[in-house]
């Protein structure tokens, strides 16, 4: 008897992960593409979407042929995504009308810092969001200011925008799909979180037509099923589809209150289930829904960190001082300390808690002593400093001692980088035995979708294949870098005027 598996495609900034897993969900094959982002001014970036497109059926075709599988061997599909970047297309021929904006663009900082002013609180109580160029709204706009010929195909019926979910499902479909989930759905700032539905006051502020965007409802239902001729010879269907850090949370079997998780990649997201009640954060983070099942929406306390891992590639690719990632441990170590040298990498503003726009990049502290060593291990700092902000600030907003850090991505392979995360937050991490829990995550959801599995099974997901203790730091050591922390921060902050 054949083999069958399910299909997890997870979307990511610089990439496309295919995994498919077998029906104890242990990862059987992996396959990876690389997607192009390409930076046409100072504080744009893009992709191309039919690069996005073919680097999905790079991947899939890659896993595919490395677990040997015929294309009938695909129980079911699940999709997660990058999150909040966002696109056009033509509803008819499926052609892109423009680039994708992708969630790091800072293009539209202004028209979002003007919308906080006049109407804040009116974004804070329909979404749950503050006004940031982070989210998808003000991105769809300047597409729709800003492309020739877009206002014509909407008046027409054959325009469609969504995130990147929405286009990868009508690839998928063959053009037969246009459908997004209420996680994906709570980081454009349309989406009333109350409600559950695109909020027609907003839609009409921005000047967006609902009509474009795509249906919103559950994370687990029959979205589509593939286009054999468009996905490779594959005839499956697509049980659930969610925004990445989302996935993350379930594949970490974090599906009760309290549970938190953290992924670190590009950017570096940590993500706390916090029930059926949306807590407003009142220490700058994100209110979002962690998935809806069944018409029922659980939310989570979301603190997103914009530059993680791309730090590590502008210190590759930019500065040209390490030829691979894997070197960053080791140089770290090398040092006793970080001498004094602190890196903001603050490349697209900074994010949660501090939510400054204007903020840049900061490399402090130098002296002629100053070697590539301490600029390595200042950006292997630099990623555990935001992310113990982010959890100081969650532990505030939920109210309850943080007691365990679930974490997953390329990043938990760092050594150095862990041991320094769990020293600097007082906490212990965990680390699980599948790495790539957001793909784990979604191909668990579409087996609960299409009847392999059931939603109670998800906790047993996660599996501990290590466990960093913070036993190298003391309270007095914590508290001064820290500090010095926070002072590299304040001097990074409005910089761009």
């Amino acid at each position: 008897m054949k083999k069958k598996f399910f299909l997890g495609i997870d979307q990511g900034t610089t990439g496309v992960t295919a995994i498919l897993f077998d029906k104890d969900f242990t990862a059987v094959a992996r396959g990876y593409a690389e997607i192009a982002q390409y930076y046409p001014q100072a504080g744009w970036v893009e992709h191309d979407l039919q690069n996005l497109r073919d680097a999905m059926l790079a991947a899939v075709g890659e896993v595919m042929t490395a677990a040997a599988a015929a294309p009938d061997a695909v129980l079911a599909v699940g999709l997660d995504h990058e999150g909040e970047s966002v696109a056009l297309w033509h509803a008819e021929t499926g052609l892109p009308l423009a680039p994708a904006i992708v969630w790091q663009d800072r293009r539209t900082a202004a028209r979002a810092e003007a919308l906080a002013r006049t109407h804040g609180d009116f974004f804070r109580a329909r979404t749950a969001l503050t006004p940031d160029s982070y989210f998808s709204a003000t991105k769809l706009e300047w597409l729709l200011q800003n492309v020739a010929g877009a206002t014509a195909l909407a008046r027409e019926g054959k325009l469609r925008a969504g995130n990147m979910d929405a286009w990868l499902l009508y690839c998928l479909t063959g053009g037969k799909a246009h459908k997004t989930d209420a996680s994906t759905a709570s980081r454009t700032m349309l989406y009333n979180i109350e409600t559950g539905a695109w909020d027609e006051e907003i839609c009409a502020l921005l000047g967006i037509d609902k009509a474009i965007l795509p249906e919103v409802g559950d994370s687990i239902r029959p979205f589509g099923v593939t286009d054999p001729d468009a996905f490779l010879g594959i005839k499956a269907p697509i049980f659930a589809m969610l925004n990445d850090q989302q996935a993350a949370l379930l594949g970490q079997g974090c599906i009760r209150p309290g549970m938190m998780k953290t992924t670190y990649g590009t950017g570096c997201f940590m993500l706390m289930n916090t029930g059926d009640t949306p807590v407003r954060s009142k220490n700058g983070l994100v209110t979002t829904v962690a998935w809806q099942l069944d018409g029922k929406r659980t939310y989570a306390l979301d603190g997103g960190v914009y530059i993680a891992g791309a730090a590590v590639s502008w210190l590759r690719d930019g500065l040209g001082i390490i030829t691979t990632a894997k070197e960053c441990g080791p140089l770290a170590a090398s040092l006793a300390d970080n001498g004094g040298v602190y890196f903001v990498p603050a490349f697209a503003g900074l994010a949660a808690p501090h939510w400054d726009a204007a903020a840049t990049g900061t490399l402090i502290g130098l002296t002629g002593g100053t070697t590539r060593a301490h600029i390595v291990r200042a950006t292997e700092e630099a990623i555990a400093y935001q992310v113990t902000d982010v959890a100081h600030a969650m532990a505030r907003d939920a109210d309850v001692p943080l007691t365990c850090l679930r974490c997953d991505g390329g990043a938990v392979h760092d050594k150095f980088l862990m041991q320094f995360q769990s020293d600097i937050l007082a906490l212990p991490l965990e680390i699980p035995v599948c790495a790539d829990a957001t793909a784990l995550g979604v191909a668990f959801a579409a087996a609960v979708g299409a009847g392999y599995a059931k939603w109670e099974q998800a906790e047993g997901l996660f599996t501990a294949k290590s466990r960093y203790a913070p036993t190298n730091m003391t309270a007095d050591e914590r508290t001064a870098l820290l500090a010095g922390w926070h002072r590299a921060v304040e001097r990074a902050k409005g910089w761009h005027t």
